[in-house]
């Protein structure tokens, strides 16, 4: 899944595509790099970002998804606003991402009435304020929980189960102990039975990994990190990677494949 971001303030890609033209070339280019789908969005969540209108993420977003669903793409509206997510359904997205987990009984319903393929992810909080101080008593059982009860509800209100993917938020109202005690214990996360998405790409807690909490490796130096992460939460049942890097993160995938493939064969 390739990330396309048309928006001014994202934490790692902000501010990259004013013109439409522009986001949709991205798009085709992450297209031709590997990329199976292209997730657009228009409304950071990078911690502490601020909420924007409906109509500025509609504006940003849909002439986006509607070229980029014209050319052929697979294309995921990542979005937590229901309006937005209708429209983009309308303009052809087969996805709607929302960060938020289905929390409002409108993006449920949603999703239901529309037939489309839903990814429920986990986070504390809300983006402006779930840096602030997360706090869990165990984060995987938590997280796990909350995942399950999202597909839950979504299966009563109707959605079919074979379109339900899970996302656990690495980084969404989570320290860096909390992102490695998720991927340590990935498996009980794949145990739900549900595609699992992965989206670590230059997050914060990665570069803190590579240097310190007092001073992370800076987001363009985030790459190496990026893919190790990718590569082990995939070895533990990962279905799809979220990136900003296509083409290294698609090589990734295929050696880490091949490497499974002949292991299970010795």
């Amino acid at each position: 899944m390739g990330i396309l971001n048309v928006t001014p303030d994202s934490f790692s890609d902000g501010g990259r595509f004013d013109r439409p033209s522009d986001a949709v070339d991205c798009g085709l280019k992450m297209l031709d790099d590997g990329a199976d789908l292209i997730d657009v969005g228009g409304e950071s969540t990078r911690p502490g970002a601020e909420p924007v209108s409906e109509e500025d993420e509609m504006r940003r977003v849909l002439p986006v998804v509607g070229s980029l669903a014209k050319r052929g793409a697979c294309v995921s509206i990542d979005t937590m606003k229901p309006n937005v997510a209708r429209a983009a359904l309308g303009e052809g997205a087969f996805l709607v991402n929302d960060v938020s987990g289905l929390r409002t009984p409108e993006m449920l319903r949603l999703v239901a009435e529309s037939g489309c393929f839903v990814c429920i992810m986990h986070m504390l909080g809300e983006p402006r304020t779930m840096q602030a101080n997360p706090v869990y008593t165990d984060v995987v059982a938590e997280v796990s929980a909350f995942l399950g009860r999202q597909a839950d509800a979504a299966q009563r209100q109707g959605v079919v189960r074979d379109r339900i993917w899970i996302d656990p938020g690495f980084g969404f109202g989570k320290t860096v102990a909390h992102n490695l005690e998720l991927a340590r214990r990935f498996e009980e996360l794949a145990a739900l039975g549900l595609p699992v998405l992965v989206g670590v790409s230059r997050k914060s807690f990665i570069g803190k990994l590579l240097g310190s909490e007092e001073a992370p490796v800076p987001v363009g130096d985030r790459l190496a990190g990026t893919l190790a992460v990718q590569a082990a939460l995939q070895m533990k049942g990962a279905r799809v990677v979220r990136a900003h890097d296509v083409k290294e993160s698609r090589q990734v995938i295929e050696v880490v494949a091949s490497v499974q493939n002949a292991l299970t064969h010795l």
